[in-house]
């Protein structure tokens, strides 16, 4: 065996001190090589410069050993009696893929060498090497390998930020809420979330709570506005026997129920005043009592409230008490309604088009460029509630996996269905399949050429279709384009970008 392959003993014991000084410093690595000499070298040679080493005689002892721990690097023969070292190193790139594997062999090629590296080998060494270019190698592999855990490892945290359980969107009004989570979800302070009906108070009230520290402790919901008074305090209070008809055992209010967690009251401004003073003592003085009964129970819960009204014109119209208001207004958040995060509109969608072919165990369907444009285009009175009916109704009326417009609700279609319904009227007038089609292409275009004010390219791009094509459409349909043009915003000419 070359000296230069070998970790000779002399130099190993002279150096003895100075490994086990620096042993386990640089990581842990393991060497799979049949010949005992080439194992013993590299432990020693790995050992000086700070490697934990584990060895392996076969092929079968790497893989239990890469089974059995972590290391940080392996160093694989091609050549193994049990094995071939190429099919070793798609064993250890199944268990750990970014764990960095260098191949050796005595008996280098280049095809060796490629179908190494394909099979995802960091790189290649033949026998016999140079002790500093193994050593140099092995450094950058393992730097190499833990910069891209730690990128992997960022991009997850970044994930995580923004993406919390069942609530999409990347548009920016929805990032700042996110921050906003992460940035009150760590406290105790009562919360009021602010917004339309539909745009997801309580997921929004949810997330707060998971990324809590009371996350391991109960989220209890609660509509405030849809039961009678004394329901609503039995509930929220709890009651001992026979403070009321009915009553023939003691029951735990919810806010017993959700001790140490949080509370999320939702419509709270349809709560009554009465509610209102026993719900202002609680969040006072963290005390109640259960209806009918005398004994104080304290509690550790924290208050997310949420509402679609102004509670401050509430207050001021004597409907909502002002101490109440000022003890929910400590934090609060103003969720964004869907018209106002257009771009969400595309993910929400899909997401929901995903989970109902799951539920329905059927194909997930995806929207067509017309179908997409119209979700878009929509204002969304009834915000992400009414978009995921609107998706769970067009997948189950779907028989493909296109959905196009004509599944989408009559609101949501808009100009759309009077443009088909036109279509459909004429087709009644005439038989003729190329004439009915040519009629409705001729009104689509005609209303999205009036949307942009005669501008082509925003057509286009609309329509996601190339300039040129709608040129074309244009020109062979015979539509004035000049009577549709804003002088205002007229587009420059040439390049094709108006006839």
């Amino acid at each position: 065996m070359p000296e230069s392959a070998v970790w000779t003993a002399n130099t190993a014991s002279g150096a003895e001190t100075g490994a086990k000084a620096k042993a386990g410093r640089r990581g842990r690595v393991l060497v799979v090589d049949d010949e005992p000499a080439i194992r013993e070298s590299l432990e020693a040679l790995l050992g000086f410069e700070g490697y934990i080493v584990e060895c392996a005689a076969t092929g079968a002892e790497g893989v239990q050993a890469a089974e059995a721990q972590v290391f940080d690097a392996v160093l694989l023969d091609v050549s193994l009696p049990d094995a071939d070292g190429l099919d070793i190193l798609r064993r250890l790139r199944q268990l750990a893929p970014l764990l960095p594997v260098i191949m050796i062999s005595a008996y280098g090629t280049i095809e060796i060498a490629v179908a190494a590296m394909q099979a995802g080998a960091r790189t290649f060494l033949q026998k016999p090497w140079a002790n500093d270019k193994l050593i140099a190698d092995l450094n950058a592999a393992i730097a190499g390998s833990r910069l891209e855990q730690e990128n992997r490892q960022l991009k997850r945290a970044l994930r995580q930020r923004y993406s919390f359980p069942h609530i999409v969107g990347k548009s920016e009004p929805m990032l700042r809420i996110f921050d906003m989570i992460e940035q009150i979800a760590p406290s105790r302070s009562t919360v009021l979330l602010q917004g339309e009906s539909g745009v997801g108070k309580e997921l929004i009230a949810k997330a707060i709570h998971t990324a809590s520290p009371r996350a391991d402790a109960p989220f209890v919901p609660v509509n405030s506005g849809s039961m009678p008074v004394d329901l609503l305090e039995s509930m929220l209070f709890g009651h001992v026997r026979g403070a009321f008809t009915g009553a023939v055992a003691p029951k735990k209010g919810l806010f017993e129920v959700a001790n140490h967690g949080t509370i999320f009251l939702d419509e709270i401004g349809n709560m009554s005043l009465e509610t209102q003073a026993k719900l202002l003592r609680v969040l006072q003085d963290r005390r109640f009592m259960r209806l009918g009964g005398i004994e104080e129970i304290q509690v550790d819960v924290r208050v997310i409230a949420a509402t679609h009204r102004d509670l401050q014109q509430l207050t001021q119209e004597g409907r909502f008490r002002e101490d109440l208001y000022y003890r929910l207004n400590v934090i609060t958040l103003r969720l964004p309604p869907l018209r106002e995060r257009r771009e969400d509109v595309p993910l929400l969608a899909s997401a929901f088009l995903q989970r109902f072919a799951e539920e329905n165990q059927r194909p997930t369907a995806r929207l067509s460029p017309e179908a997409l444009r119209l979700l878009i285009d929509y204002d969304w009175p009834g915000n992400v509630r009414e978009l995921e009916n609107a998706m769970e109704r067009a997948l189950v009326l779907s028989s493909g996996p296109i959905i196009e417009a004509d599944l989408l609700p009559e609101p949501v279609q808009g100009r759309y269905a009077d443009i088909r319904g036109a279509a459909m009227e004429n087709a009644r007038r005439d038989t003729s399949l190329f004439a009915i089609v040519e009629d409705f292409e001729r009104r689509l275009i005609l209303d999205m050429l009036e949307q942009t004010r005669g501008r082509q390219t925003e057509a286009a791009e609309r329509f996601q279709v190339p300039l040129s094509t709608l040129n074309q459409k244009i020109k062979r349909l015979g539509i004035d384009i000049k009577k549709l043009r804003d002088p205002a915003a007229e587009e420059p000419s040439g390049g094709g970008e108006s006839l």
